[in-house]
């Protein structure tokens, strides 16, 4: 197979590139990404020193060099993992998250049609679902819950579903999304919550935590999600949706407290904040489709995960110092349009 991942210097397609490479060695990969704030060159640069894997510096919603990339390359399969995801980022500036998640969906898409007999899929959120109300923890997400977005973000990604199964249905566009609950992890950007809390801590910093911090949220590590991937990659029906969730349920203040005791912190360091605009009180997914289409379920368990997540931020402090003085940015220019 020859794979596109958009996104690849991210979080999740970082992890998803280094899982592809060790499971299909065989494989030639292009790695995508426009090394916006949230994309790190060097988490996958040691990647890109190994054979049959490239780099290209290119922007999703840049047409001209997609398609010149899809006619150099002749892909068989695009895995989109390029969005822009932090909910409190979309809050102040909808505009940059509507032109990357919906009108980069669209690039991506129109280059599949014009090279012919590409796989596509789109990595989707259960956020597009809503909320869960605290009091039914009976209820949970599946594939037929309706629509129901609460901010920008995932207005955005709902919105790149639906032109996702448009092409599928109208052209005949090999699609599957997926729609993964919270992920974490090795290489997770510092504003997102595990990370940020697991940093502060380490500096003895306050621990900013919404409101109460009873939100609840399914907590996927981002393996289990690779696999799942991987597994709808190479054997899901075209046009379908496969809701990804962990089984590992936790209100955002024990997930905090956990991390405070695995670091030997105290809870003092907590410092409750003025809870976010639309904030979505549960997620929950029911991930009966996938396991029952394809096998998967989730292996990692949330006190396992988390420890293990805990132990590479302070293992690899490098590069997440890197982040916090801003070194980590590189210069486009380096590489050149569509390198």
């Amino acid at each position: 197979m020859h794979l596109l991942i958009t996104g690849a210097a991210g979080f999740i397609g970082s992890n998803f590139s280094y899982y592809w490479r060790e499971q299909h060695p065989e494989d030639t990969l292009v790695l995508l990404d426009s090394l916006t704030y949230a994309g790190n060159y060097h988490t996958i640069a040691p990647l890109l020193q190994e054979p049959g894997v490239r780099f290209a510096y290119i922007d999703v919603t840049d047409r001209a060099n997609i398609e010149d990339l899809f006619q150099r390359e002749r892909f068989s399969a695009v895995v989109n993992f390029a969005a822009e995801s932090f909910v409190d980022r979309s809050i102040e500036a909808p505009e940059v998250f509507l032109r990357s998640n919906i009108l980069g969906t669209q690039v991506l898409m129109d280059a599949c049609l014009t090279q012919g007999g590409v796989r596509f899929h789109q990595v989707s959120t259960d956020e597009v679902y809503g909320e869960l109300p605290l009091e039914r923890p009976d209820l949970f997400f599946t594939e037929e819950t309706n629509l129901q977005t609460s901010s920008p973000y995932s207005a955005s990604k709902a919105a790149a579903d639906l032109l996702a199964l448009a092409y599928c249905r109208t052209y005949g566009l090999h699609v599957t999304i997926s729609r993964c609950s919270n992920n974490y992890g090795p290489y997770q950007f510092p504003e997102k919550l595990i990370p940020k809390m697991i940093l502060f801590a380490l500096e003895n910093k306050p621990l900013p935590v919404y409101g109460k911090g009873a939100n609840i949220r399914d907590w996927l590590h981002v393996r289990d999600h690779c696999r799942a991937i991987d597994l709808i990659l190479r054997g899901g029906a075209p046009g379908e949706i496969y809701n990804v969730g962990g089984h590992n349920e936790r209100d955002n203040l024990t997930v905090v407290k956990a991390i405070l005791g695995m670091l030997g912190k105290p809870e003092s360091l907590i410092s409750y904040v003025a809870d976010r605009a639309g904030h979505d009180l549960r997620y929950a997914i029911d991930p009966a489709k996938i396991h029952k289409d394809l096998g998967w379920l989730p292996k990692i368990r949330l006190e396992e995960g988390l420890r293990e997540t805990v132990g590479w931020y302070l293992a690899n402090q490098p590069w997440w110092k890197k982040i916090l003085d801003g070194s980590y940015r590189i210069n486009g220019n380096v590489f050149g349009a569509g390198a």
